[in-house]
Formats: structure tokens, sequence, C-alpha cells
């Protein structure tokens, strides 16, 4: 009996214990804390090392129990669970014991890995998944009803009340992996159309990117709007500017609208034109208008401001404007940019 009553104390007591777990994840989750704050908790109160990484984005953190980053080379993890997410495995979270898995770890890291669900739905970071392309262009065609519309959207995951910007992209790298890099905050559905990859966000937050990736990003409306919008954009972007918004674009994307035979039969284009025959001179242009100033053009340059100026005024000369007048940069700035759409 006594042995029996023994028992029975140890169970109660594990029981309490696992309570007070699980009410201490259901109060961090009140709280809405974020992944950080939550593998830090974890780590406090499993007084080891704890880990969070999310495959989709790659995102790793792992956090001493005293709350600073852990130490760069992690240790072999003493137990693991699964971040589960739309049944879909989207991350894991680990504890790092030199010995072996204490008795609350299966319960502590079951309610670590609910919590970080939770915090990926909520605030992110993305998750792109590849959508169905039929419904992507359902969603962000002119031609589609508003009832069609708002049963694509939904089908794609998005509320009819939430705003969709859409995003046009040009890269030979994988379109899920350009959209953690463009999208890192929010669920991003993706699709491939003709030659051009089309991203679906409720917000956008850009990264930097790889060389090889052009992005145009359409304003928060309906998304075929947002989609004609993010097609103008991408066709503004450069190797210096390889994301454009097109609510930065203002005026210029007039430009866009323009007629190519009117575009191309002006002179200042036709002058831009010419001077495509010359790298380096176009390089020089390109940099001067880009940055406004000699000084900052020489630097991007890696050349003397006066080797800049000199360049500069030979250009001027041919195409007989000054470009170091703010009317000339202006003229400058049009030109490169109307020049440009001719080649998208």
């Amino acid at each position: 009996m006594e042995a029996l009553v023994a028992r029975l104390s140890h169970l109660d007591s594990h029981v309490q214990a696992t309570i007070r777990v699980v009410m201490f994840y259901d109060t961090l989750m009140r709280r809405r804390v974020d992944l950080p704050a939550l593998a830090r908790a974890s780590a406090g109160l499993a007084e080891t090392v704890a880990g969070v990484r999310l495959h989709g984005t790659g995102q790793v953190i792992r956090v001493a129990p005293d709350g600073r980053p852990a130490a760069a080379t992690p240790s072999p993890p003493s137990s693991t669970a699964p971040i589960t997410l739309d049944d879909e495995e989207i991350g894991t979270v680990w504890l790092e014991r030199s010995g072996p898995p204490g008795p609350l770890d299966e319960v502590l890291l079951d309610r670590l890995a609910l919590a970080a669900a939770a915090v990926v739905e909520r605030y992110g970071p993305a998750r792109t998944t590849m959508a169905d392309p039929a419904l992507v262009e359902l969603a962000i065609s002119a031609d589609t009803d508003e009832a069609g519309r708002a049963r694509a959207l939904r089908l794609l995951g998005f509320a009819a009340e939430v705003p969709v910007r859409v995003v046009a992209v040009r890269s030979s790298l994988p379109l899920d992996r350009v959209g953690s890099l463009i999208c890192p905050s929010r669920p991003v559905k993706a699709a491939p159309l003709a030659d051009v990859g089309v991203l679906l966000a409720t917000s956008v937050t850009t990264a930097q990117l790889p060389d090889d990736v052009r992005a145009g990003i359409g304003a928060a409306d309906r998304p075929d709007r947002s989609w004609r919008q993010a097609r103008t954009a991408l066709r503004f972007t450069t190797a210096r500017q390889p994301v454009v918004h097109h609510d930065d674009l203002g005026a210029l994307a007039l430009l866009a609208e323009l007629p190519a035979d009117t575009v191309r039969k002006n002179t200042d284009v036709a002058a831009i034109a010419r001077l495509a025959g010359h790298p380096e001179d176009l390089e020089t242009l390109d940099a001067y208008c880009a940055t406004g100033s000699l000084r900052r053009a020489a630097e991007v340059l890696h050349l003397h401001h006066t080797s800049v100026a000199r360049r500069l005024d030979q250009i001027g000369r041919a195409w007989g404007v000054e470009l170091t007048e703010p009317a000339g940069l202006t003229r400058a700035r049009l030109a490169l940019a109307a020049w440009r759409l001719l080649e998208t």
C-alpha cells in the first residue's frame, strides 16, 4: 500500500508539472510572442538550449538558458518534435541536453511546436506554396467577374476582405525560393504564367536579392489592377534597381502607356539608342541618372569624379544636352527609362 501511495504521488506530481507546462505556453500565446521569444522562454523553462528551424526559409533560432544566442556549434538534439501546419511539416523544434531527455521534454516540445505553428500562421515567416496556375490566372485576370475572383482567392487561401498584392518576377531561380526572398513575412502563393512568375501575398517586404532576380510589385489592391501594375513595374527594373514598386514610379508609369513607335521616334530616346553601342558611355550615364551626382556616380563606377564629368560632357555634346544641368538630367532620366521600356 505504501508503494502504491508513493507511485500515485509521483504521478500526481508529474501531472501537475505537465499542466504547468501547458499553462506556460498558453500564457505565451495569449501574449502573442514571436518565434525568438518562444525559443528564449522554452530554453529557460527546460534549462538547456532550445532550437526552432523553419524548412521554407531555412531560419534557425537557437537560444541558451540565459536567453542569449547559443554557441555557434550545436550539440546533437536530445529530443525533437515537428512543427505542423495544415497537415504539412514546416519545421522542427528541439532541445540540446548533454544527458538523456528530461521527464517533461516531450510535453514541452509538443507545446513549443504547437505554439510555433500558431506564430507562423499569424505572423510568418513566409511559406511559399506553388499554386494552381489556373486559379492564379482567375484571380488576376481583368476578365474575371467578382464572384469568380472571390472564389479563386478563397481557394488560394486569401480572405475576401484582405487586399492582395501581386508581384511579377523574372528569374532563373525556383519561384518558391524567390517568394521567400521577396515576401519574407507572410504566406505566398506562386505560379508561372508564360515567361513571368506570379506571386500573391497580403504584404511584401523585399530582402537582398540575387543578381538574376527582377521583381515588379503592384499596389495592395484588387488583384487584377495589382497585376497590371506589377507587370509595368517589372519593365522598369534594372541591375541597379532589381525591385520596383509601382507606387514609387509616379508619373514615370505613364511612359509605359505610350505607343512604342512614338517612343522610338523621340529624339532623346534615339540618342540613348545610339549610345547603347558604347557600353562604357551608357554605363556612365546610367550611374549618373541613378545617383543624380557626379561624385556618387564616380563612387559607383570606381572612377575619379573628373573622369565621369569628362565622359558626361562628351555624351552631352554629341546629344546636344547639358547633362549636368537639372533640365538635362531630367531629360536623360526620362529618355533612359523610355528606351529601356522598348527593350522589354
